[in-house]
């Protein structure tokens, strides 16, 4: 009996060994041992050490990853040079050799500063973004003042990133064609890999200047929505496209200028312009004509445009032999210039005209046409 309840206590004493050995023990005693110190900390005042900028809940490395995050790739950063300085902040450098030599700062911050009604900061890695694959280069970066944005508050904006360059003149820009969505825990955005450390260096290339000087710089902007717009549109299918016009006794026609009865194509109103003994370059020996467009001070609005594609065409009587010419042509609005008719000066020589065994005067009546093929019209919103 005494053997029984010695070897029991044993196992006992064994199975405790092995549980206190094993992961999920040790996972256990960890746990208590953390939760312990946890609450000793919170009895003591102590907590979270947040970042300047972050969210309370955000480790330094949470905020430096930022442009992998986003999938920055090449086919949406523009890169180019332009002669306007930063419009939203402007960081100066005296000694940046210095920061580029520092084992202990791996980046700088600007003061904040105020664009598009929050308040933001520049941030510059000298020696890149390492955790966000910037090694070896210059990396900046826009970062939001959260402070004022609620935990579900999304605020998207267009970032452009300068580097003055003093060769040139002008600023190197760097930015991407979508926008940047900065919230309550994502509070920086930017790019780290805006230029290799050692062209930056290198002051035959203009970055560094007068000793080691240096500029960054960055635009921050919200785009808005439009609240005005248009839609054009060019039908080409209509119900009666052509437009005919006799014209009696054509011999005795005196007067410069003649029109035809007005009439209706794609909701337009139109005439055909005649000019019996021509005008401008065709005057006295060619027949000008022309189409015009009657409606334009009622329904035509002082900026609009009208595209017109057509034919004009003096019929010939006898046979299919018809003089024709092609209409390709913008009609403008009032305020744009007196563009309300359009044609040829030349259309048709006199002498042809006036040959019988042509067969475009019979019996001294000229046939002329237009063909409407397209026209185009425009809605304004609002």
């Amino acid at each position: 009996m005494r053997n029984q309840h010695t070897n029991t206590v044993s196992t006992v004493i064994l199975l405790l060994f092995v549980f206190i050995s094993s992961g999920s023990s040790r996972s256990f005693i960890r746990q208590y041992t953390d939760d312990s110190y946890t609450n000793f900390q919170k009895e003591n005042g102590a907590g979270p050490d947040p970042i300047q900028g972050e969210a309370p809940d955000l480790r330094k490395h949470d905020q430096e990853i930022t442009s992998r995050d986003y999938k920055v790739s090449a086919s949406n950063t523009v890169k180019g040079l332009r002669d306007r300085p930063p419009s939203s902040y402007s960081l100066k450098m005296e000694s940046f050799n210095t920061l580029l030599k520092s084992t202990n700062t791996d980046r700088y911050v600007s003061r904040p500063f105020s664009a598009v009604g929050y308040n933001w900061t520049l941030v510059v890695y000298p020696n890149g973004n390492k955790n966000d694959n910037g090694a070896g280069f210059i990396s900046l970066y826009a970062a939001i003042d959260n402070s004022t944005l609620s935990p579900h508050q999304e605020v998207y904006v267009d970032l452009r990133f300068y580097v003055f360059n003093r060769i040139e003149k002008k600023y190197f820009t760097i930015q991407d064609t979508d926008g940047w969505r900065f919230s309550y825990f994502k509070t920086m955005w930017g790019f780290s890999q805006v230029l290799p450390v050692n062209t930056f260096k290198d002051s035959n290339n203009g970055y560094l200047y007068d000793g080691d000087h240096c500029e960054f710089g960055v635009d921050v902007t919200i785009p808005t929505t439009f609240k005005e717009s248009e839609l054009f549109t060019i039908t080409d299918n209509f119900h009666n496209a052509k437009y005919t016009w006799t014209i009696q006794k054509f011999s005795t026609l005196l007067k410069d200028t003649y029109y035809s009865d007005v009439f209706s194509v794609g909701g337009r109103s139109w005439t055909i312009q005649v000019n019996p003994s021509g005008r401008a370059t065709g005057a006295g020996k060619f027949l000008s004509m022309y189409l015009v467009l009657s409606d334009q001070n009622n329904k035509f609005r002082p900026y609009e445009k009208i595209y017109v594609l057509g034919k004009l065409r003096v019929l010939n009587q006898r046979n299919f032999n018809n003089v024709e010419m092609q209409l390709d042509f913008w009609f403008n609005g009032p305020g744009f210039g007196d563009a309300s008719g359009w044609g040829y000066h030349k259309f048709i020589s006199l002498s042809d005209l006036r040959d019988s065994s042509k067969g475009f005067l019979v019996n001294d009546v000229l046939m002329v046409e237009v063909e409407i093929e397209a026209i185009s019209s425009t809605k304004y919103f609002p």
